[in-house]
C-alpha cells in the first residue's frame, strides 16, 4: 500500500523543504563488501548470486525507516513494503526491468525471483510494483570490474545500486558497490547504516 503523507508529520520535514527541488539532490556512496560468504552460498547450495544479494539488500533495507518513504514529484510517499528490482536479460539479447517484492523468508524470495525474471526473459516485458512498493533498483555489469557508478538521474528518485564483477583476494570475494539514494529520502547517516546492515546481512546469512 502506498499513500501520500504530509512532509511536516514525518522526520524529512526539512529535508523535504532543503532537497526536493535541488538541481542535484542524488547523493552516491562507494563500498567494497566481503562476499565471500554469499559466494560460497552460491556455489554449494546452486542458488544464483545475484538473487542472493538483492535478498540481502532487502532484508538490510527493511531495518532503515527511511526507506519506506520516497518523494514521487512534489508529493512524499509512504509505502508498507519494499520490492528490489533486478535487469533481466530477454529471449531477444535486450534488457527488461522486473521488481521483485520482498520477503524475510529466503525460500519465497528465490521461487519469486526465478518466478518472475524467467516470465520477464521470455515475454520481453517489465514487472513493475512501484504502485504498491518502495523499489531498490539494481544494475548488474557483470561483463567487466567497475568502482562504482554516478549520474544515474531521472524521472525517479529511488534508490539504486550499480555493481559490476567481484574479484577474488586470498581467500576471500570483493565486490565494489555504489549506492545513490535522493536526499529527500535520507541522509547519510542512514545511507551509512543501510551499507552497514547489508554487510552484516551478508557475513550472517545462513542456509
Amino acid at each position: 500500500m502506498a499513500k501520500e503523507i504530509q512532509p511536516e508529520e514525518t522526520t524529512r520535514a526539512a529535508a523535504y523543504k532543503l532537497w526536493l527541488k535541488a538541481p542535484n539532490p542524488m547523493v552516491t556512496f562507494f563500498k567494497k563488501l566481503d562476499i565471500t560468504n554469499l559466494v560460497k552460498i552460491s556455489r554449494k547450495k546452486k542458488l544464483k548470486f545475484n538473487m542472493l544479494l538483492d535478498y540481502c539488500i532487502g532484508k538490510a533495507a527493511f531495518c532503515v525507516k527511511e526507506f519506506f518513504i520516497l518523494p514521487v514529484g512534489d508529493k512524499l510517499i509512504q509505502y508498507d513494503k519494499i520490492a528490489v528490482n533486478t535487469i533481466v536479460k530477454n529471449k531477444n539479447g535486450e534488457v527488461n526491468s522486473c521488481d521483485i517484492m520482498f520477503s524475510n523468508d529466503l525460500v519465497t524470495f528465490n521461487q519469486e525471483y526465478l518466478k518472475y525474471t524467467a516470465e520477464a526473459a521470455e515475454n520481453c516485458t517489465d514487472r513493475d510494483l512501484s504502485a504498491v512498493c518502495m523499489v531498490i533498483g539494481t544494475s548488474a555489469i557483470v561483463d567487466t570490474e567497475i568502482d562504482g557508478a554516478v549520474g544515474m538521474h531521472s524521472d525517479f528518485n529511488n534508490p539504486f545500486l550499480i555493481w559490476g564483477r567481484y574479484t577474488k583476494k586470498l581467500f576471500h570475494y570483493y565486490l565494489m558497490l555504489s549506492f545513490q539514494f535522493h536526499h529527500t529520502q535520507m541522509d547519510g547517516a542512514h545511507a551509512g547504516k543501510f551499507l552497514a546492515n547489508l554487510q552484516n546481512e551478508i557475513n550472517s546469512l545462513i542456509i
